[in-house]
């Protein structure tokens, strides 16, 4: 009787444990991971509504004081160029090899007209792009009128600002510097079609600097393996700068051309103009103690000082990571500001 009293017991005791979650054979309902805000904006100008995509970075809500410059993306949709360009953005916060910034997204609705200049005959471009080029000038009047005084209204920005693109669109950001120089502080040009109207701009490039208005400029200039005018015409353009560059133009060519080609360089040439232009220092400290190692040596006063010492782009060390790793004993707590990324083959712009 005791016997079977203490199973019925048992029993009840297991009926009550909890029973084991059965494995999942699908995932659960996820939910929607933003990254970034659309608005849909309406253009006089451009005669119809627009969609603008802004990325913040952490520090805007984090720093509710602080201003950021602004990275205006040409082809910035979000079925265009916006997201990888956002990714690179976001990557900063995690390896803080740059500033952050606010980027802005321009999508592009009819790109081969809006973002091309004007041509002398409309028929050939037509046959082979399919549409009417020479929207550009009319582009420019939508960001200088409508975009930027929106954006500037709406948004923490510090007054300095980029535009960024890439082929057909890094052609309207070249030209936008030969046209308009004060639009922009920092032109970032990812193998422009410099082969536009046979070379146009890079054959006029000299006689545009000799007329430059005065003021502090970037340029970031970068081509793939590119042949014909399109490389031509980028080696022109460079022998105007290295020639005849107006005194407030800081520029820097970086050609990628035995790494990569036209459809695969915008992504990590980007990466390399927001280092070259927001590039940040950091320090080198001493490697913290291994399991099983022996701890690091206590700071001397050398040491100690270059701690104490502030940390910012004037005052750091230049240097690439491979001579960094050459001897570290000299860098340790030293400020440093590497030159990261493929190295330039010319120019004023110092990264």
């Amino acid at each position: 009787m005791r016997f079977v009293l203490l199973v019925a017991a048992l029993a009840g005791l297991v009926a009550t444990l909890p029973t084991p979650t059965a494995a999942q054979s699908q995932l659960p309902p996820g939910q929607p991971f933003a990254t970034a805000t659309t608005h849909r904006v309406h253009s006089t100008i451009l005669g119809g509504e627009r969609r603008i995509t802004i990325r913040l970075p952490a520090e805007y809500a984090a720093e509710p004081e602080r201003r950021f410059p602004v990275v205006y993306l040409l082809d910035g949709g979000p079925q265009q160029d916006f997201e990888h360009i956002a990714g690179i953005a976001q990557s900063r916060e995690m390896n803080a090899s740059f500033a952050p910034f606010i980027l802005v997204g321009i999508e592009s609705v009819n790109r081969r007209h809006e973002l091309s200049p004007p041509v002398v005959d409309h028929a050939p471009y037509q046959a082979s792009l399919r549409a009417v080029p020479g929207g550009s000038a009319r582009y420019r009047d939508f960001l200088r009128d409508e975009l930027k005084p929106m954006i500037a209204a709406s948004l923490r920005t510090s007054g300095e600002d980029a535009v960024m693109g890439e082929s057909l669109a890094a052609l309207f950001v070249v030209e936008t510097l030969f046209e308009e120089p004060a639009l922009f502080d920092d032109y970032i040009a990812i193998s422009p079609s410099l082969w536009w109207e046979q070379m146009k701009y890079p054959r006029e490039a000299a006689d545009r600097f000799a007329r430059f208005p005065a003021g502090e400029r970037r340029l970031y200039l970068t081509v793939a393996n590119e042949g014909d005018w399109h490389r031509e015409g980028m080696e022109r353009l460079v022998d105007a700068l290295r020639e005849a560059a107006p005194p407030g133009l800081q520029w820097i060519y970086v050609p990628v051309g035995d790494s990569e080609t036209h459809g695969t360089l915008f992504h990590p040439m980007a990466l390399d103009a927001f280092r070259t232009l927001y590039g940040t220092p950091t320090r080198e400290y001493k490697a913290e103690r291994l399991i099983g190692g022996r701890a690091p040596l206590e700071r001397s006063a050398e040491e100690q000082a270059r701690m104490d010492a502030p940390c910012t782009r004037d005052t750091a060390w230049r240097t690439t990571p491979g001579a960094a790793a050459a001897g570290r004993d000299r860098l340790y707590y030293r400020c440093l500001l590497y030159d990261l990324g493929p190295l330039a083959r010319e120019g004023n712009l110092r990264r």
